[in-house]
């Protein structure tokens, strides 16, 4: 047995002593965050870089894993540069001993709900998700399907510099498997939804315009659409990465859709970003609601079966602390970031929760946001309720998110928040994730937070006036000038 392990550890050698001369240097514009890293290609994000992260995940996740090769999911999203960021992740996690299981084009959610069908060790997504078309990422998952969390990535990132990689031996190299069925899995966790009732909508016979924005969603929505009876009338629909609109399903950028829900006299609008985890809508009129209104909806379909906790993060909006109001719910709140929600979820044992642009997390299929999920959850409600979108959305209190964002030198942000907190003076704050301060009887919050994946700050307000939320975007904007 010694020999046998002495033996093992010979087929590994590490790449470099710790604080030689030629550690890697992580490039200066790159942004590194608890999912992740993030860039621009052929700027700060290249295969170099690519391949030095995946290596490092993949010695990671090799040192939980004993008696055989760790295994590793490894999906994209249709951007130009994902196959080839895809094939060097690939090789990276080859060279450290990791097996690869290769479901090529697939959506964030459906590579993160493999890893417990194939009995994974984790998965890289090589996806930018919302970020424009030049960006590319990796974002990491671990065993339990879920992102990374901050201990996790903490850990991980030791091995980018502070602890040396043991690369693999001729005899010990990783291998390949492509998986063919990933989205076919996916599809049929959805559909067994226990309170989906599949035959009821199939014979309802919705009328969907579908945007997948040449995305990862290509591959997924129109066949669960389809799989439920839906009539699709899809544009956007093929994966070639070039996006026909900013790729945030905001509600500004939905007007092609609009115009095409109107078009078709569809019952509904469904758009997704390129990764396919989140899910806005639009009514029947040709209207963008808002994607707020998609986990609010998903929301109220689930507590009409089941009760119990509901979490979201702290720039979500009112209207689904509105809707577990009236069912006798409290909404816990969570630093923004899926894995803080999903976290949180797991913790409290949350039947529902998720991101208030449109991220829907639901534990009956797993713990990440998932737009397949929301497609099917929300068409539930439509059934059951008899109404269309825009009746379900009038039954809600209306509120105006105004959101605004500075680049991240824009002022120094503790002396900022502490004036915020003192000239505000907010019945509610909450220092989780920056500053949260909310007036529950008027209705009305601000939020302000360092992003994770952009360098700048966001600042975002809710009230129930447009002028109300301008008012409190506008106060923390010249408390920061204050501190510039």
């Amino acid at each position: 047995m010694l020999a046998l392990k002495a033996a093992r550890e010979a087929a590994f050698s590490t790449n470099r002593p710790h604080g030689d001369a030629m550690a890697f240097e992580i490039p200066k514009d790159l942004m590194v965050s608890v999912s992740g890293v993030r860039g621009r290609v052929g700027e700060s994000l290249n295969t170099e870089v690519i391949a030095h992260f995946a290596a490092a995940y993949g010695s990671w996740v090799r040192q939980f894993v004993t008696g055989r090769r760790p295994k590793i999911v490894l999906g994209r999203d249709s951007r130009t540069s994902g196959p080839m960021f895809a094939r060097a992740a690939g090789a990276a996690l080859q060279s450290v001993g990791c097996d690869v299981i290769d479901i090529g084009l697939a959506p964030t959610p459906t590579t993160l709900f493999a890893i417990r069908g194939e009995h994974a060790d984790g998965a890289i997504v090589v996806t930018a998700s919302h970020n424009p078309v030049q960006w590319n990422a990796l974002k990491l998952a671990s065993s339990d399907g879920m992102f990374l969390d901050g201990d996790q990535a903490a850990e991980m990132r030791q091995f980018l510099n502070d602890r040396p990689i043991a690369y693999a031996a001729w005899d010990v190299l990783g291998r390949v498997s492509p998986r063919e069925d990933a989205v076919k899995r996916h599809i049929e966790a959805v559909l067994a939804i226990p309170y989906i009732d599949v035959e009821a909508i199939r014979a309802r016979h919705f009328n969907v315009a579908l945007d997948c924005i040449s995305g990862a969603g290509v591959v997924l929505l129109p066949r669960i659409l389809k799989a439920l009876g839906c009539e699709v009338h899809g544009i956007n629909l093929e994966p070639s990465g070039r996006f026909h609109r900013p790729p945030e399903p905001v509600a500004e950028n939905l007007a092609e859709l609009e115009e095409h829900v109107r078009f078709t006299h569809a019952d509904i609008g469904m758009a997704t970003d390129p990764d396919a985890d989140r899910l806005s809508l639009v009514d029947e009129s040709g209207h963008a609601i808002g994607e707020d209104f998609t986990l609010a909806l998903a929301t109220k379909l689930v507590l009409r079966h089941r009760e119990g906790p509901v979490v979201t993060n702290l720039s979500t909006s009112r209207v689904l602390e509105d809707i577990c109001q009236e069912h006798g719910i409290t909404l816990e709140r969570a630093s923004v970031g899926e894995i803080n929600v999903a976290r949180r979820m797991e913790a409290v044992g949350a039947i529902v929760g998720g991101e208030g642009n449109g991220g829907v997390i639901l534990p009956d299929v797993h713990l990440t946001r998932d737009s397949a999920v929301a497609a099917a959850l929300v068409l539930q409600l439509m059934l059951e309720t008899g109404k269309p979108l825009s009746g379900l959305v009038g039954e809600q209190r209306r509120y105006i998110i105004v959101k605004d964002k500075l680049p991240r030198d824009a002022g120094e942000l503790a002396g900022a928040y502490a004036t915020l907190e003192r000239e505000l003076d907010a019945p509610d704050v909450d220092r989780q994730d920056g500053l949260r301060l909310a007036w529950p009887a008027d209705g009305k919050w601000l939020h302000l937070r360092a992003s994770g994946t952009e360098p700048i700050l966001r600042i975002i307000a809710e009230a129930p006036t447009r002028e109300g939320a301008a008012g409190l975007v506008e106060a923390a904007r010249q408390a920061l000038a204050a501190q510039a």
